[in-house]
C-alpha cells in the first residue's frame, strides 16, 4: 500500500531507490505516527469530519497499534512504502471507512514533520537526563579528586599546577554548556506542523490547537509553507546539539587515552575495562575511549553533512528530505550508547599516585616561584627572567613549599558553584519540563 496509490503499478526498481532504508528507519516514528493520529482522529471528529463512534473505531485500532509497537510486533514488510502506510492500511482494516478518512485535511508531509519532531522531543528529553547523570558523576569525582595534583599541559608539555578535581568539572561544566545547546534544538521542535499539509494548508475547519495541546506541543507552527521549511531545520538543530556534546566527549576521550599511556601514566583502567593485542601480552588498550573518540568525531560532523543534503533547496517538500533520516537516525542511537557506556566507565577510572614526583615535572612549579618572589617584593618582570634562567642554566629549584593538599582552593574551585548551575538548568529547561 502507498498513501499516493492512484491505481498504477511504479516499477519495481525505482520502487526500491525510492523507498531506500524506510522500512528500517520508520521503526523510530511508528510510535509517534500513532499518537499523532490519535490526535487526528479526535480533531476530525470534534470538528464534524467523522462521527464520534468513527473516532472510536480509530483510537481502539491505534492503541492496538501501540501496544504492538511497544512489543515489537509492528514491523513495515514489502508491501508498504513505509509505516505511514502501515499504519493506515491496519485502521483500515479494523474499521473500515474510518480508517480511510484518517487522512482527512492531513498530508503524508505533515505527518512526517509531527512524528519527527515528537521522536526528537523524546530523543533530547532522554539523553538531556542521562547527560545531567554524567555530569553528576563528573562532579563526584571532582569532589573526591580536588586535591589529587595533576600536571597541567599546554602545547603537549607539563605547563602548571593543575589537579582531577579541576579536570572532571571542568568537562562536567563543559557539558552543561553543551546542553544549551539541546534547549534551542527542543524549542525548534516544539512546535506543531500537524494541519499544514503539503505545505499550503486545507479548506477543512480543523482545529490546530487542539491537536498542539494534545501532542504536547509548546506552539503552532502557524505558516503552513513555514512548517516545511522546518523539515531539516529540526534535524540539523538536533545534529548540532549532538555535535556540541560529542566534542567535549572527543576531547575527554583523547585526554584519557593519553592519561592512560605508559609516558604520562595519569591513570588506570581496570583489566576488564580493556582489550589486548593479538602478539603483544603485555597490551591493555583503552579501547573504549578511542572508539567514544572516533564516534564523536563522525558525530561532529553531522550538521555539514545535513547542510549539504538540504542547502539548495527551494520553499516547499522535495524527497530530499528523506535522507535526513539515514544522516542522523542511526548515530542518534550511537550517540545514546556513547553516553551509556560513559556512565559506566568514568566512575571505575583508577588514579594513580606516583607520576607527580618525577624529575620532569619540577618546572611545573616555577609560577609558584615566581609569586613566591613577589611576595617578598621582587617586580614580576624581575622574578619571570630570573626564574626563566634558572631553568635554562639548571640551577632552578622548585618550590617545594607548594601546598599540594589545598590545591583546590588555590584553582578557587568552586564545586557548590558549577552544583548551583546544573539544578538551575533542571528547574528552568524547557526539555525536561
Amino acid at each position: 500500500m502507498k498513501l499516493w496509490d492512484k491505481g498504477f503499478t511504479i516499477n519495481d526498481k525505482i520502487e526500491k531507490f525510492t523507498v531506500g532504508k524506510d522500512r528500517e528507519l520508520d521503526a523510530h516514528l511508528a510510535k509517534y505516527d500513532a499518537i499523532a493520529s490519535k490526535a487526528q482522529a479526535n480533531m476530525l471528529a470534534k470538528t464534524g469530519l467523522i462521527t464520534n463512534k468513527e473516532n472510536d473505531a480509530l483510537q481502539i485500532a491505534l492503541n492496538e497499534i501501540l501496544k504492538l509497537i511497544e512489543e515489537n510486533n509492528f514491523n513495515v514488510d514489502d508491501n508498504f512504502e513505509d509505516i505511514h502506510s502501515k499504519i493506515e492500511a491496519y485502521l483500515i482494516e479494523k474499521t473500515g471507512d474510518a480508517g480511510k478518512k484518517i487522512h482527512v485535511a492531513r498530508s503524508r508531509n505533515d505527518q512526517v514533520l509531527v512524528a519527527i519532531q515528537l521522536f526528537e522531543k523524546e530523543y533530547l528529553k532522554e539523553i538531556t537526563e542521562k547527560i545531567i547523570t554524567l555530569i553528576e558523576i563528573f562532579l563526584t569525582k571532582a569532589e573526591e579528586l580536588k586535591n589529587h595534583l595533576l600536571p597541567g599541559y599546554t602545547h603537549f608539555q607539563a605547563a602548571m599546577p593543575s589537579s582531577f578535581g579541576l579536570w572532571f568539572s571542568a568537562y562536567a561544566e563543559s557539558l552543561l554548556n553543551d546542553l544549551y545547546f539541546f534547549e534551542a534544538a527542543y524549542k525548534i521542535s516544539d512546535q506543531n506542523p500537524l494541519g499544514s499539509g503539503a505545505g499550503f494548508g486545507t479548506s477543512f475547519p480543523i482545529d490546530r490547537l487542539q491537536t498542539t495541546q494534545e501532542l504536547g506541543f509548546s506552539e503552532i507552527l502557524v505558516s503552513s509553507v513555514g512548517a516545511q521549511i522546518l523539515r531539516g531545520k529540526t534535524e540539523k538543530s538536533v545534529a548540532t546539539a549532538l555535535a556540541m556534546i560529542a566534542g567535549t566527549l572527543s576531547k575527554m576521550s583523547y585526554d584519557l587515552v593519553i592519561y592512560n599511556s605508559q609516558d604520562l601514566g595519569f591513570v588506570k583502567l581496570p583489566n576488564e575495562m580493556t582489550t589486548g593485542s593479538s602478539i603483544m601480552p603485555h597490551k591493555k588498550n583503552p579501547d573504549v575511549f578511542e572508539l567514544t573518540r572516533a564516534h564523536c568525531n563522525r558525530i561532529q560532523a553531522l550538521p555539514n553533512d545535513i547542510m549539504l543534503t538540504i542547502n539548495n533547496l527551494p520553499s516547499g517538500y522535495h524527497r530530499d528530505f528523506q535522507i535526513l533520516k539515514e544522516i542522523l537516525f542511526e548515530p542518534m542511537m550511537q550517540f545514546d550508547n556513547i553516553i551509556d557506556i560513559l556512565t559506566f566507565a568514568i566512575p571505575q577510572l583508577q588514579i594513580k599516585n606516583d607520576y607527580i614526583e618525577q624529575e620532569k615535572y619540577n618546572p611545573i612549579y616555577t609560577v609558584e616561584n615566581i609569586n613566591d618572589a613577589i611576595k617578598n617584593g621582587t617586580p614580576f618582570r624581575d622574578a619571570y627572567r630570573e626564574v626563566g634562567l634558572s631553568v635554562e642554566n639548571g640551577t632552578y629549584i622548585p618550590h617545594k613549599e607548594f601546598e599540594t593538599s589545598h590545591i583546590g582552593s588555590i584553582h578557587n574551585l568552586r564545586l557548590d558553584l558549577i552544583e548551583s548551575k546544573v539544578e538551575k538548568f533542571r528547574l528552568e529547561s524547557s526539555v525536561l519540563k
